[in-house]
């Protein structure tokens, strides 16, 4: 007899048809047989089932595979159905055992075999819903992140440093909290006048001081404030402007903020956005050279040099100091085209003469040839020779070609632009056409620490010497304080016409709160120990407060030899990611952002050293 006739909850034409009198006998009690196996089957297969919840969702929820099986049609056949039970039942006793013996293998691994089973099932699940046209991560690759040694630090035990670590710390957060209360979203804050300021090195982006402090906050472990500046790239951080942007600014402080900020906490939103900005900034390259543009809109794509650089030239700092970061960015994104951009600016150099072995300012993207033959450790020229050497370091002493540039630069510069005066000062001087300018910048202090940190991989036995020559230009910088009436450096200092380190025009006679003189007392005290370099580190720290702290911040003067200070009114984005970090780092012990795992990007932002293993393939950072 078909089912279709016994069974009065299947809708059939024939149904209609059965006899009353029959049904309350004979398919009664078949019913009631049928029925019976129905709720056999049901506690039959709970007491077979495990507490899974994949496998009672497949009973109770008709999962496919179940649902298949147990699907009965018009025509189906009571022989059909004791059939279709007994698959249903074999295949829940198959997956019982078959999850006990999963259980059973798991139990039995080693602990980092289960992380590596779950790591592998994680990356299975990113590239599944990139199948699906999930974005996660951007389509990144996944990158087991490990934290690098020396994150976060400890209390110093002399009371004294403590105490100065302490102060710092307070400035910092006078520094922060101003630009939260006044200019939160701005890229830079007005501390006089109580409100947002805004550069146009960023064009529209927004939020310089944010990023660039990020990696500040999280040193000094001012975690809340971290978080709510965390909280602010994730949803107000937009790289889709119409506007020009400095490509090394924006790279310096936006991108290295991010990655520095991303190695710090491991917060996979910093490698997003820098990864974001990154692939903003290549079309910087498309030159007939591969150098890159000054300038860059980063809607259209469209880039140009500075009107005033020579002859419509790069300028050498700038292009010379994307390394670091573009080195990063491949190895977080997976995309080799970051470091292939910056290596062949390298390969464009190496083809070009060097005048007495120095390297010019100024070149031009489209011909490939130098324009006016300045050359400088200052402004225009200062942190190329700084990434030179600290691409070295960062590849674990692995980039030769790095290495060698720095070492050659580094004697030119020893030979053609170092001088003594005759007061015993030791200064870099500037180069034009074969001629000395003996004034040195106060962004040519940061060349104390510099060399510093090479002398130890010095050619020629020469690490003796190049560490003396880093502590007196250390010596002379100090001197360009001490002859101020602040006890703050001007923006340039000269040596000839019987003055020494003093600024003898108007237009250098000013400080914004940079930090490279501070940036050589910390590097130096690191090699030497030596207490004068914190001595001399604390003495800024009473000049800034004294002169620069107003009730809304921190401001840069406009003339330090003056009685009284004229503030500028504008705190400098990297007043709190370098000046005011390397302060906290001097009067901190050496274990805290040790210099073997991190190298500073030339904006203070920390990068971790990226091992090679004994194959010399990639390794994680460290």
């Amino acid at each position: 007899m078909p089912v279709a006739t016994l069974l009065p909850f299947t809708a059939t034409p024939s149904r209609k048809s059965a006899s009353p009198t029959s049904f309350r006998l004979t398919e009664k009690f078949i019913l009631l047989l049928v029925f019976s196996a129905f709720i056999t089957l049901c506690f039959g297969a709970i007491f077979f089932l495990p507490d899974s919840s994949k496998l009672l969702s497949g009973v109770f929820f008709h999962s496919s595979a179940v649902e298949t099986n147990t699907r009965t049609g018009p025509d189906s056949s009571d022989s059909g159905s004791a059939g279709n039970d007994e698959r249903v039942l074999a295949k829940i006793r198959k997956d019982h055992e078959k999850a006990l013996i999963e259980a059973k293998d798991t139990l039995q691994k080693r602990p980092d075999e289960i992380k590596q089973d779950i790591l592998n099932e994680k990356v299975k699940v990113a590239k599944e819903s990139q199948g699906q046209g999930g974005k996660d991560v951007n389509t990144l690759p996944f990158i087991e992140y490990r934290r690098p040694v020396g994150a976060t630090g400890h209390e110093p035990l002399d009371p004294e440093t403590r105490d100065r670590r302490a102060k710092v710390k307070q400035m910092m957060k006078h520094a922060w909290d101003s630009y939260r209360h006044y200019a939160w979203g701005s890229n830079e804050l007005r501390p006089v006048s109580k409100q947002g300021h805004s550069s146009n090195l960023f064009g529209n982006i927004k939020g310089a001081t944010i990023v660039d402090a990020l990696d500040t906050l999280y040193i000094m472990e001012m975690f809340e404030d971290f978080d709510v500046a965390t909280d602010w790239v994730e949803k107000n951080l937009d790289f889709n402007v119409n506007a020009d942007v400095s490509v090394f600014e924006v790279n310096i402080r936006f991108v290295g903020g991010l990655l520095s900020a991303y190695y710090l906490s491991g917060k996979e939103v910093f490698r997003r956005k820098a990864v974001e900005l990154g692939e903003k900034l290549l079309p910087a390259f498309k030159t007939p050279t591969g150098i890159p543009w000054a300038l860059l809109n980063l809607k259209s794509g469209i880039g140009r040099n500075w009107p005033w650089a020579s002859g419509g030239s790069s300028i050498l700092a700038e292009y010379g100091t994307l390394h670091l970061e573009f080195m990063h960015l491949s190895k977080l994104s997976g995309n080799p085209e970051f470091a292939q951009k910056v290596m062949n600016i390298r390969k464009v150099l190496n083809r070009l003469d060097k005048p007495q072995g120095l390297y010019p300012n100024y070149l031009n993207p489209n011909s490939g040839q130098w324009g006016q033959h300045h050359v400088s450790v200052g402004g225009l020229g200062d942190s190329f020779y700084e990434y030179l050497l600290k691409a070295w370091l960062m590849s674990d002493k692995t980039d030769e070609e790095g290495k060698k540039m720095y070492y050659d630069a580094l004697q030119a510069i020893e030979t053609n632009l170092m001088r003594k005066s005759s007061g015993g000062l030791t200064y870099i001087a500037e180069w034009k056409g074969g001629l000395l300018e003996h004034k040195m910048g106060h962004l040519t202090c940061f060349a104390g620490g510099m060399i510093a940190l090479g002398a130890d991989g010095a050619p020629n036995d020469k690490t003796g010497h190049q560490m003396e020559q880093a502590a007196e230009i250390a010596r002379t910088c100090h001197e360009s304080y001490t002859r101020t009436a602040l006890k703050l450096g001007p923006e340039a200092f000269r040596f000839d016409g019987g003055v020494e380190a003093i600024a003898t025009r108007q237009n250098e006679k000013y400080f914004i709160l940079r930090p490279e003189v501070i940036e050589t007392y910390m590097y130096m005290w690191r090699f030497t120990h030596d207490p004068k370099y914190r001595e001399w580190g604390w003495e800024a720290v009473q000049a800034l407060e004294q002169h620069c702290k107003v009730e809304g911040g921190y401001s840069g003067v406009r003339d330090v030899y003056a009685s009284a200070a004229n503030h500028d009114d504008v705190q400098q984005s990297f007043y709190l990611a370098e000046t005011l970090k390397y302060l906290y780092l001097l009067f901190s012990d050496d274990d805290h952002i040790p210099f073997e795992h991190w190298v500073f990007n030339t904006e203070a932002h920390p990068l971790p050293v990226i091992k090679k293993d004994k194959t010399d393939k990639p390794n994680e950072v460290e």
